[in-house]
């Protein structure tokens, strides 16, 4: 177990801002968990779990604990000709994990290759990328109740996954810490899981900036989810608007497409900016303030909700 005092976690969050916790606290088992969990001084504190902060928005130094994860490991748990069931650890990376599988020859997985973060983070926020997402193949999350200190079992329909939603990120549950998940992974794949994977990497490089180069988490917001209604009124207005089928008969907009037309696309405002290849992701070029990224980001919801009548909804977790 490690504990720390005014721990720097610019190397814990993609948009390498320089913020602090009052404390930082790392657990390497389900024991070291259990233990911090059950601890009168953690228990009074405001705390925040973190995995590899590809998703967070820190707006000040935190006042309190924050919380990470060290289990790792992946072993298969199950295996028949057809299927293998991958049980992975909360604190593995996830590339980690698909390098895993496709190195195995398992599909499933190969669709989300690249994308930072890690394993039980990618659980939380149902990753997804290229038509697949995590709930597709996650059997179960193996997670401790912060308030009660129980460990239980989710099943996929348990986690009720939704575009980019999960049980895990609903503030009326009770607070959970994901330790493992378990996969299920095809053996029997109908293309090469391996040129997938190639595929996807060359084009996110290719249009995504590498958060260790320039400071990133990814798609800001989220692609709006409309009624065909409201999309059909949209259309007579923008012909040209982009549009994907969604559940339950819904439309879901590209947030991306919607930003580029208010003309933010390739924009610098100070440390600031849209990158210039995609204007989903907002960017720090060396010394952004948390605060000054959340005013550029909140400058381009209103004018696309001012221009389009659509809200947008930061995928980004702000802190």
């Amino acid at each position: 177990m490690k504990i720390e005092e005014n721990y720097p976690l610019e190397r814990h969050n993609t948009f390498r801002l320089p913020v602090k916790t009052r404390w930082f606290m790392e657990y390497g088992n389900e024991e070291e968990l259990e233990k911090i969990l059950r601890d009168e001084y953690f228990q009074e504190c405001g705390s925040l779990h973190i995995g590899g902060g590809s998703n967070l928005l820190f707006l000040n130094d935190v006042n309190g604990i924050v919380l990470h994860s060290q289990i790792k490991g992946m072993a298969v748990t199950e295996e028949t000709d057809d299927y293998v069931l991958l049980r992975v650890g909360a604190a593995e990376m996830w590339d980690d994990v698909v390098a895993c599988t496709v190195a195995n020859g398992w599909s499933g997985i190969e669709n989300l290759s690249l994308i930072p973060g890690e394993a039980g983070a990618a659980a939380v926020q149902n990753i997804g990328a290229y038509g697949t997402e995590i709930k597709n193949v996650l059997v179960k999350a193996e997670a401790y109740n912060q308030l009660t200190f129980e460990k239980r079992l989710f099943t996929n329909a348990e986690c009720e996954y939704a575009y980019r939603y999960s049980y895990f990120k609903n503030e009326h549950n009770d607070p959970h810490i994901i330790t493992h998940i378990t996969l299920r992974l095809s053996k029997r794949p109908t293309v090469s899981p391996a040129a997938v994977r190639e595929t996807v990497i060359s084009r996110r490089r290719d249009k995504l900036p590498d958060p260790a180069v320039l400071g990133n988490a990814g798609s800001f917001f989220m692609n709006p989810v409309i009624s065909p209604v409201q999309f059909e009124k949209l259309k007579e207005k923008h012909p040209a608007m982009l549009s994907y089928p969604a559940a339950e008969g819904k439309v879901k907009l590209s947030a991306a497409w919607l930003i580029e037309q208010c003309g933010f696309k390739g924009k610098r405002y100070g440390e600031v900016g849209i990158y210039e290849k995609h204007a989903l992701i907002l960017v720090n070029f060396g010394g952004a303030t948390g605060n000054e990224i959340a005013l550029l980001a909140e400058s381009i919801r209103m004018e696309v909700e001012n221009r389009f009548g659509i809200g947008l909804t930061p995928e980004v977790r702000y802190v």
